[in-house]
């Protein structure tokens, strides 16, 4: 289960997850890690239970969306494709 797409506000880019239990949402943080390091592009989330929330923004760029945010939203959508 999955919540709306992301949403671009304040120089991020936001999404809320939803899953089954608290496996399945960590399970889920396991495969974005493993996206963010290989983009060398790392997320601001929390997770309570089966709740997973992300922020995307790049710091380097003075805290706004760029291609990078972009790329690896659209590559954590695929995850729940």
């Amino acid at each position: 289960m999955t919540d709306a797409s992301w949403i671009e506000a304040d120089g991020c880019l936001r999404r809320d997850f939803g899953f089954a239990d608290f496996s399945e949402a960590f399970a889920f943080m396991t495969r974005v890690a493993m996206l963010a390091e290989a983009s060398n592009h790392h997320p601001e989330w929390s997770n309570v239970y089966h709740r997973v929330s992300i922020t995307l923004t790049t710091h380097d760029a003075g805290n706004t969306v760029t291609e990078a945010d972009r790329r690896l939203a659209a590559a954590i959508d695929q995850l729940v494709a």
